[in-house]
């Protein structure tokens, strides 16, 4: 197969400037057609358009009047929660058959964490990467309960400040609500909690998070071997996620005092301790922003799957 699918990034910012260089620099199966955004004299735009990238500063309107929309397959959307709502129901009314891999909290679409659950979600026509802490820690829960079933997942994510721009910002609450649920759809665990921290140190901090879980008692070699077969799995699309130390257990007694809301009070089981660190690739952003770096290389991932599926029927058909 040597055609590839045309898509179109929307949002000319940090994540969507890295994800063209990403797209230009790895995709097999994608190529970059379309570069929008609202600032005339973003960074991103002029990039784009240094290389041969078709461009818009008018939105998501003005991405259907560009010429090269009508070939457009893949819409990467790298706006806001808010935004994206408004923008997949656009492009859906002028070509409802168009996949939309949504880099937002929006949550319109499944959640998808390619090495969980990517496998699943390739027909979907939208489906939601959750959030940068989102896709560094869920694999981690999901590892933890296909040992042991978790009862609760705990995640927090601290990133440098420099890291978070105005999406960013603008979402944290839809960071918390949208990761806090995909811990309980995609990881497993029977009640999910997330946490972000903007860390303003300088120099600026690497990515890390904190993974804890309560699940069931079970043999503990085996849980840590399930999640080094996961972190493995993550390095293969994000080469910078590594372990921290070596995961630790802690045996909870049923007198101990927790109560866990939607799990119960005085739970015994196993704690699990994960902690990991993201360094990005530095394509276009520091190498400290490794949130941002795991979110376009998880969109990408997931983009390249799909359209090697789609690109296979066509090659059948």
């Amino acid at each position: 197969m040597t055609h590839k699918l045309k898509a179109a990034i929307v949002g000319s910012g940090n994540i969507g400037t890295d994800l063209m260089i990403k797209i230009l620099r790895h995709g097999r199966h994608i190529e970059v057609a379309a570069m929008v955004g609202i600032d005339p004299e973003s960074d991103g735009l002029a990039r784009a358009a240094r290389l041969g990238v078709a461009t818009t500063h008018e939105g998501i309107v003005g991405l259907g009047r560009l010429p090269v929309f009508k070939d457009i397959d893949i819409v990467f959307d790298a706006t806001s929660a808010g935004a994206h709502v408004k923008n997949d129901a656009f492009v859906r009314m002028l070509k409802p058959s168009i996949r939309c891999i949504d880099l937002t909290p929006a949550a319109i679409g499944p959640y998808c964490i390619p090495v969980v659950n990517g496998q699943d979600h390739l027909d979907a026509l939208n489906v939601n990467m959750v959030t940068c802490g989102g896709q560094a820690t869920i694999p981690m829960v999901a590892a933890v309960n296909r040992v042991a079933k978790v009862h609760y997942g705990e995640i927090i994510a601290s990133i440098s400040s420099k890291s978070a721009g105005p999406g960013t910002r603008a979402n944290i609450d839809e960071f918390t609500e949208t990761t806090s649920k995909a811990i309980e759809a995609v990881g497993g665990a029977t009640k999910g909690k997330a946490i972000i921290v903007l860390n303003p140190a300088e120099p600026p901090l690497i990515m890390r998070d904190t993974v804890y879980t309560l699940s069931e008692v079970a043999d503990e070699d085996a849980i840590a071997a399930s999640v080094d077969t996961m972190v493995a799995a993550v390095k293969q699309y994000v080469p910078g996620y590594q372990l921290k130390q070596r995961v630790q257990f802690d045996r909870i007694e049923a007198n101990a005092p927790l109560n866990i809301p939607g799990v119960g009070p005085r739970m015994s089981g196993l704690k699990t301790s994960i902690f990991l660190e993201v360094e990005g690739a530095a394509h276009y952003l520091p190498a400290y922003a490794g949130n941002l770096d795991i979110m376009t290389s998880a969109a990408l991932a997931t983009a390249e799957k799909m359209a090697e599926r789609i690109l296979a029927r066509l090659t059948t058909a």
